[in-house]
C-alpha cells in the first residue's frame, strides 16, 4: 500500500519537475540592455585652459566645504565631469561621493541641465551650449561630523583638506595634463600648510600658482588654530597642528630625531625625489586618524601628547618614517598596475608587498637608525607580527599577494574572524619577508651587501625627479640579482604568492635570534595595550578585550572561539567579580595548575552565559631572543648610515 502510493505520487509530480523550464520557454525572457561606453577614455593630450577651484572652508561649526569651479570647455554638447574614485595610497575606490551635495552647473549665469550616469555614479554629464568657453559648477562637501559617518576631517581646532573631495575634473585627459589654480579660504586666525607652490596669502585667503590636477590631488593641506613648523634640513619641513597650543611644545632633541630621520632616508636612497617635502602632522583626539603618503608631503596623525609624553610614545613613532619612505617607494617607484592616468581607471595592487611591505621594513629600520624608536621597540614589533603569523590560520588558504586585494574586497571594515579571512597582511608579513631577504644577502656577502644596496639602486635615480617610474615583478627580481645573485623569483613567489607557508621567521633566525614566548608583553604590545586600554590575549585565550570588556579579534579555533565567544561578546565578570584586565590575567595564570578553568560571565544581545574555558597555558606574548653567540646582525642592520 505505501509503495503504491509512493509510485502514484511520483507519477503525478513528474510533470511539475519540468514546469519551470516549460514556463520559461513559454513566458517572457528579456535580454540585457547594452550599456554603451559614453565616458571618454583618458588621453595624454593637453587640456584647453586652466580650471579655477575655489574652496570656502570657513564653516568649521558644521564641517561644510563650499566649492566653486570654473572649467574651460572646447565646444558645446555633452561634457563629462568626474569625481575622483580610485585614490592613490588608498589602493581602492574610496572617493567620498556620498558626501557631495547641492551640485549645480551653469554657463554665463544660465543653469545647465546635467545627468549623473547610472552605471558610474562618479560621472556627471552636462549639456554645454554652443559658443560657451567655460562652465561654472558648485557643490557642498558635507564632511562627517561623527565617526559613524566616516572620517572626521574638521574639528574646532583643525582641518584636513583633501582636494579630491572638493573638486571634479574633465573626463578624457590624463590628470597630469589638466591645469588647475586653487584658492582656499580658511577660518580667521588659522594657518595652513601644503606642498603646493606659489603661495600668496591675503587675510585668510590662500592662493597658489597653477599646477596640474594630479599634483593638486597629491598635495593636501592641514590647517589649524594652533600651528607650528620646524625646518628638518634636506628641504623637509615638519608642520604640526594640535588640539591645544600646549601640545606643540617639542624639545630640541625631539626635532633633532625627526631631522635625523630625514638624513637617514636620504643616506639610504641616495637622492631626493622632491624639491621640497612637507610633513603634515595633526596631534589630535578629535580629527580622524590618518597616515597617507604623497610625493612631496604626507598626512599623519598621532596622539595629542606625541611630544609632551615622548617617552610613553615610542610605539607611535613609526608612522612618519613609513610615510616619508613612500616618497621613494610608492610615489616615485610604483608598480605598473598601480599607476593610472586618472582617478577612474581601476588600480591593481598585486605588488603591494613591495610598495607597502618593503616600506614597512624600512620604517622600522629608519626609525631605529635615526633614534625615532629604540632597537628594543623595533625588535618587539617584528616579534608581535611574527608571533601573530605563527598562529594565524588564514595563512593556510590565502597567500600574502591575495591580501593585496583586501582594500577592494573589504574596504577596511571590521571582520567577524579576521584571523581566518586575513586582512592586509602584505604590510607586516611583507616586512618580515624583506627582513629575510636582507639577512640572506648580508650572510652570503659577509655584510658587504644588503637590502640598502637594493634600495639605493631601485628607488634612487635622478636628484629632484618627482615623476613616476613604474616596475613589475621581473624588475624587482633583476634588481635583487644585481645586488646578490640568487633564485629571487622563487624566493618571492614562495613567500608572497603561496599559501600554507611556515611562520615567516626566516629573517629573525638568520639574524641570530629566535621567536620565544614569555608571560609578560614585549614593549610594543605593552605600549599598544596601554594606549588602547585593552588586553591582547591572542596567544592565551585567543581574543583581545577592549577597554569596555568587549571581546574582539577572536582567534579562529582558539579557546575563546571554542567557547562560542564572538566579536561583540561582553566579558561581564571573571570568577564572579566584575571584569578588569588584571582579573582576567590573574585567572589565566591561576589556570596553569592544569585543572582550574578560566570562569567568565559573558553577555551578548541581552543573553547571559557562564562559561569555563579549559585553557592552562598561562599568559603568552611573543619576544625575540638572541640565540647564537655570533654577531648581532640586527645591530648591523639598524646602525646609522650617516656614520658610515
Amino acid at each position: 500500500m505505501k509503495k503504491a502510493l509512493f509510485v502514484a505520487a511520483a507519477v503525478i509530480a513528474a510533470p511539475l519537475a519540468f514546469s519551470p523550464i516549460h514556463a520559461q520557454e513559454a513566458g517572457s525572457r528579456p535580454q540585457p540592455v547594452v550599456q554603451p561606453l559614453t565616458i571618454p577614455l583618458p588621453a595624454d593630450k593637453p587640456y584647453p585652459g586652466t580650471m579655477q577651484l575655489k574652496v570656502d572652508a570657513t564653516d568649521v561649526a558644521r564641517g561644510i566645504f563650499h566649492v566653486r569651479q570654473t572649467i574651460p570647455v572646447a565646444k558645446g554638447g555633452k561634457f563629462t565631469l568626474l569625481y575622483p574614485e580610485w585614490l592613490p595610497g588608498k589602493h581602492a575606490p574610496r572617493g567620498a561621493i556620498a558626501e557631495m551635495a547641492g551640485f549645480k552647473a551653469s554657463a554665463g549665469g544660465q543653469p545647465l541641465v546635467w545627468t549623473r550616469q547610472p552605471t558610474d555614479v562618479y560621472a556627471f554629464d552636462i549639456d554645454v551650449p554652443a559658443g560657451a568657453k567655460s562652465i561654472d559648477v558648485s557643490f557642498d562637501f558635507l564632511s562627517p561630523t561623527r565617526t559613524s559617518e566616516g572620517r572626521v576631517v574638521v574639528t574646532p581646532a583643525m582641518m584636513n583638506l583633501q582636494w579630491e573631495q572638493v573638486s571634479l575634473y574633465p573626463a578624457g585627459y590624463f590628470t597630469r595634463n589638466i591645469p588647475v589654480q586653487l584658492d582656499v579660504t580658511l577660518p580667521d586666525g588659522w594657518t595652513g600648510a601644503a606642498a603646493l607652490d606659489g603661495l600668496t596669502v591675503s587675510g585668510n585667503r590662500y592662493s597658489f600658482a597653477p599646477t596640474n590636477y594630479e599634483v593638486l590631488v597629491d598635495s593636501p593641506m592641514f590647517a589649524g588654530k594652533y600651528f607650528r613648523k620646524w625646518d628638518l634640513r634636506n628641504k623637509v619641513t615638519l608642520n604640526v597642528v594640535a588640539d591645544e597650543a600646549k601640545y606643540l611644545e617639542a624639545s630640541p632633541d625631539h626635532i633633532a630625531r625627526h631631522a635625523a630621520l630625514v638624513s637617514e632616508a636620504v643616506a639610504l636612497f641616495g637622492v631626493r625625489h622632491f624639491d621640497r617635502y612637507e610633513f603634515l602632522l595633526a596631534l589630535s583626539d578629535e580629527l580622524g586618524g590618518i597616515g597617507l603618503e604623497h610625493h612631496r608631503s604626507s598626512e599623519n596623525s598621532r596622539n595629542p601628547d606625541y611630544f609632551t609624553k615622548w617617552n610613553d610614545n615610542d610605539s607611535e613613532r613609526g608612522l612618519l618614517p613609513h610615510e616619508l619612505t613612500h616618497s621613494w617607494n610608492g610615489k616615485y617607484r610604483r608598480p605598473d598596475k598601480l599607476w593610472t592616468p586618472d582617478y577612474r581607471t581601476p588600480m591593481q595592487g598585486n605588488l603591494l608587498w613591495v610598495y607597502e611591505g618593503q616600506t614597512s621594513f624600512w620604517d622600522l629600520v629608519l626609525a631605529a637608525r635615526s633614534g625615532m624608536q629604540s632597537k628594543e621597540m623595533v625588535l618587539a614589533e617584528w616579534a608581535t607580527h611574527a608571533g601573530y603569523y605563527s598562529v594565524q590560520p588564514g595563512r593556510e588558504w590565502r597567500s600574502v599577494e591575495d591580501t593585496t586585494l583586501d582594500p577592494v574586497i573589504a574596504a577596511r571594515k571590521p571582520k567577524p574572524f579576521s584571523s581566518w579571512s586575513r586582512g592586509e597582511d602584505y604590510y607586516n608579513e611583507g616586512s618580515l619577508m624583506w627582513l629575510e631577504a636582507d639577512m640572506l644577502i648580508r650572510g652570503a656577502t659577509n655584510n658587504s651587501r644588503s637590502l640598502d644596496d637594493f634600495a639605493r639602486a631601485f628607488f634612487g635615480g635622478r636628484e629632484g625627479d618627482w615623476g613616476q617610474d613604474t616596475y613589475n615583478f621581473d624588475d624587482v627580481v633583476a634588481a635583487l640579482n644585481a645586488v646578490h645573485p640568487y633564485d629571487w623569483a622563487t624566493f618571492l613567489r614562495e613567500r608572497m604568492r603561496t599559501s600554507g607557508r611556515p611562520a615567516p621567521t626566516g629573517g629573525i633566525e638568520r639574524a641570530g635570534y629566535r621567536l620565544v614566548w614569555r608571560a609578560t608583553p614585549n614593549v610594543f604590545d605593552r605600549d599598544r595595550m596601554a594606549q588602547a586600554k585593552n588586553a591582547d590575549l591572542t596567544h592565551s585565550l585567543g581574543m583581545t578585550i577592549d577597554k569596555d570588556g568587549v571581546a574582539t579579534g577572536i582567534l579562529w579555533n582558539g579557546p575563546a572561539f571554542k567557547a562560542d565567544i564572538v566579536n561583540g561578546t561582553k566579558i561581564v565578570a571573571v570568577d564572579g567579580l566584575a571584569y578588569s584586565r588584571e582579573r582576567i590575567e590573574a585567572a589565566v595564570q591561576a589556570a596553569t595548575d592544569g585543572k582550574t578553568p578560566v570562569r567568565l560571565l559573558v553577555e551578548r544581545g541581552g543573553r547571559y552565559r557562564n562559561i569555563a574555558i579549559g585553557y592552562h597555558g598561562g599568559l603568552r606574548w611573543p619576544h625575540l631572543e638572541k640565540s647564537a653567540s655570533g654577531p648581532d646582525w640586527f645591530d648591523r642592520l639598524l646602525a646609522p648610515r650617516r656614520a658610515l
